[in-house]
């Protein structure tokens, strides 16, 4: 009797367990071990005369064999300069060959790039470099109105009076040599010539370089980034040659977006951001395919352009740049060639983006991805044959070798359907934080679960929905509020073009909600009262935007992502003026 009542026992547990929210996407392809200079060898043997590159801006391109190369040519030249592997380079361009090359000779040389945003100012620049303790600083001379020399002067004052490579910086300790691409053909004094730096090295140099790369353990870190920084100081995340090469490969298989040798991606992401290095540039080392950089910089005219003289076939960007795009080729009426994939991160696509996607750009498949900096980028993503429910509606199917769970505030796991935390464990995690256990531990637990901050809901399925993020959450008088789930039903509204919503403060309720909407072009008022009637039906009253606040152009980081705390401050500065 004791026996059969254990039995019982047993099996009722495991019939609730598999209704809890755990997955693990076990995958069909084995992972692969080895370096990102590895990697890069072995797409230049199986793809010597593939274009890897085409810099529209610049009017240059470059096959796999082209690149690896230069590469090795500037990865000879940092260990001439006296730098060591683990050594931090630190990359301050915008997107173009420059970060293209440097990017990849840091990693062939065992050492690790540092990707800056271009948009940082000289207090952001000296935080960047002193946080991870750069060695070297490769940079552009300028970009757009901003010049980075004159910057770099400011950060290092020895700079001018230092002799080349040999810098001894109070306020950059670590620092040793800035390595700069003159654009105005000018000597810039204390640099050295990013231009003349490769033809210094002999054929022995190069050689030295392909010797060392069984030396570099795949489990080593490859790259630095720093989170976006929308709130307070950013943290770098140390990412390893396994986290990159093993993100890009899966996204690319037929289980993701089936990339080939004859695609050519339009990348409108920039380089310094995970989206650009690991789907962009890595993918496209992964699959033999070219990728295209239309500008230095994000321009939606600059990418139809690109699109059309390079016959692009793939394009890669945010939801919001996606809304620009189809606005340039409405304004246009340019005739794009055929367009098999488009891939928006982040976010799953908005019912009338997507509409609009498919009959203003001509794409034949709408795809979506999901992930975290601490994640090497993606960990949800589309497939490449499945319903345009589930592209609308959730961020993708769990990726190839993840496990995911959904847990409350405990940190146990809640029902397949019901919100709550994101945690995902698997080969992309991040090896942590630079020089910060404490954030580390509080993102990666002792059992390796990363925890996301995403409020989310995930199906048996293995596809999932972000309801919002952890801290984003409304509490209006007791009652939770996800402004995801509001951005989805105002979304789908004809007049709107792109909505965020906000948490504002509230002297009754504690909060309420404003939404902050981009109209069509040709409409010039939305209301509180419109946006009560459309929403009737589809979401709870008490959800319902308290304010609506009509807005031109959304405030971005140069990742594209939202800066919704100035949607806050916009709100408060008006609200003072009444």
């Amino acid at each position: 009797m004791i026996r059969i009542r254990q039995m019982f026992r047993l099996r009722s547990f495991q019939g609730t367990a598999r209704h809890l929210s755990y997955v693990h996407n076990i995958g069909k392809h084995p992972l692969a071990y080895r370096n990102v200079g590895q990697h890069l060898k072995l797409a230049a043997e199986r793809f010597p005369n593939n274009e890897a590159l085409v810099s529209v801006h610049e009017a240059k391109r470059m096959t796999f064999s082209d690149v690896l190369d230069k590469v090795d040519r500037l990865a000879a030249s940092f260990y001439q300069l006296g730098l060591q592997k683990g050594d931090r380079i630190a990359i301050w361009a915008p997107s173009g060959t420059q970060f293209y090359i440097s990017t990849l000779a840091a990693a062939r040389a065992g050492m690790i790039s540092v990707g800056i945003n271009p948009a940082y100012q000289i207090p952001e620049v000296k935080y960047a470099l002193n946080k991870v303790g750069v060695k070297a600083l490769i940079a552009a001379e300028s970009y757009r109105s901003t010049n980075y020399y004159e910057m770099i002067k400011q950060i290092v004052p020895e700079l001018e009076s230092s002799y080349a490579g040999n810098i001894v910086s109070s306020k950059v300790p670590s620092l040793s040599a800035v390595i700069m691409k003159s654009n105005s053909g000018n000597k810039l004094q204390g640099t050295i010539s990013y231009e003349d730096l490769m033809k210094t090295v002999s054929e022995k140099d190069i050689a030295y370089v392909e010797s060392i790369q069984h030396n570099i353990s795949p489990d080593s870190g490859v790259n630095l980034q720093f989170t976006s920084g929308t709130t307070g100081q950013p943290k770098a995340a140390l990412l390893s040659h396994f986290n990159f090469i093993n993100n890009a490969i899966s996204l690319g298989l037929k289980h993701g977006f089936n990339l080939t040798e004859n695609h050519r991606v339009c990348i409108q992401v920039p380089f310094f951001h995970v989206f650009g290095v690991v789907t962009g540039i890595l993918g496209s080392i992964s699959h033999g395919c070219a990728l295209v950089v239309p500008g230095p910089g994000y321009n939606p005219s600059a990418s139809v352009l690109a699109i059309v003289s390079e016959r692009c076939n793939v394009i890669y960007g945010t939801p919001t740049m996606y809304v620009d795009l189809v606005n340039e080729v409405k304004k246009t009426g340019t005739d794009l060639p055929s367009i098999k994939l488009v891939v928006t991160g982040g976010a799953p696509c908005a019912p009338q983006l997507y509409k609009d996607i498919q009959s203003v750009l001509g794409v034949e498949q709408v795809k979506t991805i999901y992930g975290l900096t601490e994640t090497t980028c993606v960990c949800f993503h589309s497939v490449w044959e499945e319903s345009q429910e589930k592209v609308l509606t959730t961020v993708g199917h769990l990726g190839d070798h993840w496990e995911a769970k959904v847990v409350d505030q405990n940190g146990d796991l809640v029902p397949f359907g019901m919100p709550g935390e994101l945690c995902v464990r698997g080969y992309g995690t991040m090896l942590g934080y630079w020089e910060d256990e404490q954030k580390t531990k509080e993102t990666i637990a002792i059992d390796k679960w990363l925890k996301t901050g995403d409020q989310f809901v995930l199906r048996e399925d293995g596809y999932g929905k972000i309801v919002g993020r952890i801290k984003e959450v409304v509490i209006r008088g007791g009652e939770n509020i996800y402004p995801r789930e509001i951005e989805d039903v105002l979304i789908t509204h004809p007049d709107v073009l792109e909505v965020h919503c906000v948490g504002v403060p509230d002297d009754r309720m504690g909060e309420e909600v404003c939404a902050f909407v981009r109209l069509n072009n040709g409409v010039n008022e939305f209301d509180r009262v419109q946006v009560k009637e459309f929403c009737k039906g589809k979401i709870a009253h008490f959800k319902v935007p308290k304010y609506v606040e009509i807005i031109d152009h959304f405030p971005k980081t140069t990742s594209g992502k939202i800066q919704k705390f100035k949607l806050l401050e916009r709100f408060m500065e008006q609200k003072k003026k009444l």
